[in-house]
């Protein structure tokens, strides 16, 4: 049986035969079972086994995140990824996390980094309540700006030294919304499940395709996590010129 403790709340991936029995950990207040995620707003479909609640505070890296694991989803396989950035954020960049989500990614950049502005865009409104919460528990509100919308529309409409695109599923289809927000010289952490055999080739024909006639620096690849068979979740870390 595989778990995590996510706060006070215990995950598991399969029904337990005993959940009560977690309930004795300390300081843990509720089990539950994520049976699924549906919808383009990825929406968990979660059981409580024991216990009661799915909304809990989790620190991580010095931040804390307040989560409904009944709304929104909490990867920790990018826990190294989301300690990653902060350490690449110059001072005084301007940098947009176009899926911000509750602010996985915007909270440990405004938090250990000093960029100049942080506009973190969301569309699914559960998430977005919940990145509201976070800026002002992290105490950061002087630093994100949260925006509700769909990225493509709004990340045009910005200028940006960083962009990061921590999302996977169908990412490429907003590179060229990323493209008219970057900077030259500027940016993107891109986000892509991939095959195997192209599991760094395909993220970066995409993203060379989109920048066109603008020239990719390949600064950085790296493999977040398996993601399913035969297929890997990874993160490239380009400039465009």
């Amino acid at each position: 049986m595989k778990w995590a403790r996510i706060g006070d709340i215990i995950v598991l991936n399969r029904e337990a035969d005993d959940p009560e029995a977690l309930l004795d950990m300390e300081g843990v207040r509720s089990v539950i079972q994520v049976q699924g995620i549906h919808g383009p707003l990825r929406r968990p479909r979660v059981r409580v086994l024991a216990g009661s609640g799915t909304e809990t505070v989790h620190k991580e890296n010095g931040c804390l995140f307040r989560i409904d694991l009944s709304r929104v989803m909490w990867s920790r396989g990018n826990i190294n990824e989301r300690a990653r950035i902060p350490s690449l954020v110059e001072e005084g960049e301007t940098v947009v996390d176009m899926f911000a989500g509750i602010g996985y990614f915007s909270i440990p950049v405004a938090v250990h980094s000093d960029p100049g502005r942080v506009y973190s865009v969301e569309l699914n409104p559960d998430s977005f309540e919940l990145l509201k919460s976070n800026i002002t528990l992290n105490r950061v509100e002087g630093v994100i700006e949260p925006i509700m919308g769909d990225c493509r529309e709004v990340a045009p409409e910005l200028d940006a030294d960083r962009v990061i695109m921590g999302y996977v599923g169908r990412t490429h289809h907003f590179l060229d919304a990323a493209m008219e927000c970057v900077r030259d010289g500027g940016v993107i952490h891109y986000h892509e499940t991939a095959p195997e055999a192209i599991r760094f080739s395909r993220p970066l024909r995409r993203i060379e395709r989109a920048a066109h006639p603008r020239r990719v620096s390949l600064l950085d690849k790296r493999v977040i996590k398996k993601y399913s068979p035969g297929v890997w979740h990874v993160v490239l870390d380009v400039r465009i010129h």
